[in-house]
């Protein structure tokens, strides 16, 4: 008999993971929702296919807020549907109700294979299971402590809360995505750690309702670090700003409901402990179109309080978004919103055409505005806003400001050029800084300071100063 000395080596064939496509439309949330799925996914062992062919299952994440956005949705369903044929649906327009009270994608797209909500991760992989069998392999760790992130590596999402208290008539997102939900805030410190450990500059806490953070829950006291914290805007801004020691990133604030406690996070703008920027959805100036909305605020109060937020904090950016054409404004009611935005003088600002989205309370108020009206009143929105956005641009000429490098591009005659954000541009929806003069060496992701030398309508152009 022969013996065998020495271990014996058991070979394990290897089999390729299965694979899993994934399209994510939609705001910053959904976003989210799509990296917490993915997340899921990578931890469980699936590969994530980078186009329709590689892939095994698509997975579609959709936005319903528009009708824009619900064309742009279902024609990528059908879209991954033509591909590839096995399509998961998951997001805000998978909530939505069609003809007959059956489910609206299901009747547009019968052959997907399952449908669901927004914020509905488990759910997803209850059905990503039934269609792709989960691989295992217990010896490899697949997912960093930061999870996945579909946001280029230097900043990230922070989702605090999911959901909505408000009613607003324009909006239909309560329906799709239910009341507000907080997340405990050791929960959302832990999450920020990860973020700023695995090389996040910049932070952005988003939610549908930032200041109402903790209200559902009486602001709870939570835990972070063994140190008692109370679940609230305030307090958790306190805390964002004390993380990273000598790598803290920037703290910036969206969706900020203007609730008499938001004038507590200024004096943390003020103190740089977290970027002085406020993203408040004003949505109008006048008083009736405001109650119709229910929207509460007059126009009055909210100027005096700019002034004052300003005054505590002049280098304050103020970026809000507004409704034209909602129905049965005026056009005195229109000029009373031109005439709010040269006494604000916010400093980024967008304007939607009033939408008449299916299901949303104002569709049913009286003397809808005209579609071509809503756009003409829209354009010479943008076009007031647009001087008032350049005057205030200009006053950062001859400036030194801190800029984050996004992306490097090559210039006139192959010179390098940096494209960046300062404290006053979040991603995606304000200006950028265009940086002349950086070294070779410089990558994304890292600070810069430099000089102003011009500025146009929404962007700066500057040099390289350290």
């Amino acid at each position: 008999m022969n013996s065998v000395t020495g271990p014996i080596r058991i070979e394990k064939r290897k089999t390729k993971p299965p694979r899993v496509g994934f399209v994510s439309l939609g705001c910053p949330k959904a976003l989210v929702d799509s990296e917490q799925i993915i997340t899921q996914l990578r931890a469980e062992g699936y590969d994530i296919a980078p186009d329709y062919a590689g892939a095994d299952l698509v997975v579609v994440n959709t936005c319903g807020f528009i009708d824009a956005a619900v064309e742009e949705s279902l024609d990528a369903i059908g879209e991954a549907l033509a591909e590839n044929g096995k399509v998961i649906v998951t997001g805000c327009l998978g909530a939505k109700v069609g003809e007959g009270g059956g489910n609206l994608i299901k009747q547009i797209h019968p052959k997907v294979l399952a449908v669901t909500g927004p914020h509905a991760r488990d759910e997803v992989m209850q059905h990503v299971h039934a269609y792709l069998p989960q691989p295992h392999d217990p010896f490899i760790d697949l997912v960093p402590p930061a999870g996945i992130k579909l946001t280029p590596k230097h900043y990230a999402y922070l989702k605090i809360s999911e959901g909505c208290n408000h009613r607003c008539t324009f909006c239909i997102i309560p329906s799709m995505r239910g009341d507000l939900v907080s997340r405990p805030i050791g929960s959302v410190m832990q999450e920020a750690e990860n973020l700023v450990k695995s090389g996040v500059k910049e932070l952005l806490v988003i939610s549908q309702d930032t200041s109402a953070y903790g209200v559902d829950v009486k602001y709870r006291t939570g835990f972070w670090n063994g140190r008692p914290l109370k679940t609230r805007m305030t307090e958790l801004c306190e805390a964002l700003g004390s993380i990273g020691g000598a790598n803290q990133p920037w703290v910036r604030l969206h969706y900020v409901y203007p609730y008499p406690h938001v004038d507590e996070v200024i004096p943390l703008m003020s103190e740089g402990k977290i970027l002085p920027y406020l993203d408040i959805p004003f949505q109008h100036a006048n008083a009736r179109i405001l109650k119709l909305m229910k929207r509460p605020a007059a126009a009055e109060k909210t100027l005096e309080r700019i002034q004052a937020w300003r005054k505590l904090c002049p280098d304050l950016t103020i970026r809000s978004t507004f409704i034209a054409g909602f129905p049965g404004e005026t056009e005195a009611e229109f000029q009373e919103l031109l005439d709010f935005l040269t006494e604000a003088q916010l400093d980024r600002v967008g304007c939607f055409a009033y939408s008449p989205v299916d299901g949303a309370k104002a569709n049913e108020l009286p003397d809808a505005v005209p579609a071509g009206l809503r756009e003409e009143r829209q354009a010479r929105f943008m076009a007031h806003q647009e001087k008032i956005s350049k005057y205030r641009l200009q006053a950062n000429v001859g400036r030194e400001i801190d800029v984050l490098v996004d992306r490097l591009a090559v210039g006139e005659k192959g010179t390098r050029i940096a494209i960046g954000r300062s404290k006053a541009d979040a991603p995606e929806i304000d200006g950028v800084v265009y940086v002349t003069g950086v070294s070779k060496t410089l990558q994304p992701g890292e600070f810069l300071c430099v000089k102003v030398v011009a500025a146009e309508e929404h962007d700066l152009r500057a040099e390289f100063v350290s």
